[in-house]
């Protein structure tokens, strides 16, 4: 065969497959409904959904808290002398009434003796006086003397009452601080440091020592005023709450004090400065766990009705605002914006942008493009928990 006729024939052949494999092709496409310059259509993707609801929710709020003794007295002497004895140590539980420290009392014991022997000598005049009216009055009845010597018979007796009410009231107060050397306890509780060691000058008022009462204690702490309101509110709505929510204490170490208090109190007036307002809640201290000028964290709830919360997973940030991807009717997803008022638990409070009926994506937004089309798989409430 000639070689033209051979590069004809191979050419041939070559065209030829090529129309057989353009062929397969068109047959192919059109079995699927595309032509061959047509793109495959995206997936349309199966993402969890779920709907927003509205429910009254227990929020908790912290603040920090400053822990008080119920009562907490400073122990001063009450008579200038030389520290004598002491009779306890620090740190111990004492009882009300027990001697606690003793001031030297013989100077005392003496002033006592002085006054009681001018009281002795008074009563003595004033008897004098009233047996020395009668006689003038009998003198004066049978005209041996003047009537004026009546008058000055009874102010003579007027003097000596008065030194006599004098001397009585000396005497009290010189048995005053005689008692006074010996300082007692107030009340039941505990000692706390005593810097004067014996035979130490004691002033007139100076500090021996101090008393706490840890039977029960007091947590202050202060509270926003938006917050005081919220806690006011929820009060108003359920009377039937009123001193009866607890309050729990975290301690300086970060654990759980065992003992509930309550809200026992609030202050009157908000502070200008701060715009906070002090609660004092009281705590039982069985075991004196808790001590006077201690720390903690004051854990208060409160319940705000028809929240509305937003689980984590369905919120993401782009440039310090919040987002989900909101539903519509059309199965379309659209960002959406809102405002958090608090983190709870695994959710958001929702302050504005979004409210109960709203079907957000639950998790899956990361590769979500706004107006993109999903095939919504809706979760239970029990789900998401």
């Amino acid at each position: 065969m000639p070689e033209n006729q051979v590069l004809f024939a191979l050419n041939s052949l070559k065209t030829g497959l090529r129309l057989l494999a353009l062929a397969v092709a068109v047959s192919a496409c059109a079995a699927d409904g595309k032509t061959p310059d047509e793109p495959a259509a995206t997936a349309v993707p199966t993402l969890p959904v779920t709907t927003l609801a509205a429910a009254d929710q227990r929020l908790f709020h912290e603040y920090v808290a400053n822990i008080e003794a119920e009562r907490n007295v400073e122990v001063r002497a009450k008579v200038r002398g030389y520290l004598d004895q002491i009779f306890v140590d620090e740190g111990k539980l004492v009882k009300k009434g027990q001697p606690l420290f003793r001031i030297q009392p013989s100077e005392y014991r003496n002033q006592l003796d002085r006054a009681q022997a001018s009281e002795s000598g008074a009563e003595a005049d004033v008897t004098a006086a009233k047996l020395q009216l009668e006689r003038v009055k009998l003198l004066v009845d049978k005209n041996i003397i003047a009537k004026s010597e009546l008058g000055l018979a009874q102010a003579r007796l007027h003097a000596a009452q008065a030194a006599a009410n004098g001397a009585r009231a000396s005497q009290r107060t010189a048995g005053l601080n005689l008692g006074y050397t010996l300082v007692r306890a107030p009340f039941d509780g505990i000692i706390n440091r005593i810097p004067l060691k014996v035979g130490s000058l004691i002033e007139n008022g100076m500090l021996l020592t101090t008393v706490s009462d840890l039977s029960e204690v007091f947590a202050y702490f202060n509270v926003s005023e938006a917050e005081y309101l919220e806690y006011v509110k929820t009060r108003e709505r359920h009377p039937e709450r009123a001193n009866s929510d607890t309050v729990t204490l975290l301690l300086a170490d970060g654990s759980r004090y065992a003992h509930p208090g309550y809200v026992e109190t609030v202050e009157g007036e908000i502070d200008e400065n701060t715009g906070s307002i002090a609660f004092r809640a009281r705590f039982d201290n069985p075991k004196r766990l808790l001590k006077h000028g201690a720390s903690g964290r004051v854990r208060l709830a409160n319940v705000r009705p028809d929240a509305v919360l937003v689980p984590q997973q369905s919120v993401f940030e782009i440039q310090d605002k919040s987002y989900v991807y909101l539903l519509d009717k059309q199965n379309r997803v659209r960002m959406h914006a809102f405002e958090p008022q608090q983190r709870t638990g695994l959710s958001y409070l929702v302050k504005s942008g979004l409210q109960a009926g709203d079907r957000i994506v639950y998790e899956g937004t990361q590769g979500l493009k706004d107006g993109q089309v999903i095939r919504p798989r809706d979760l239970s409430p029990d789900t998401l928990n």
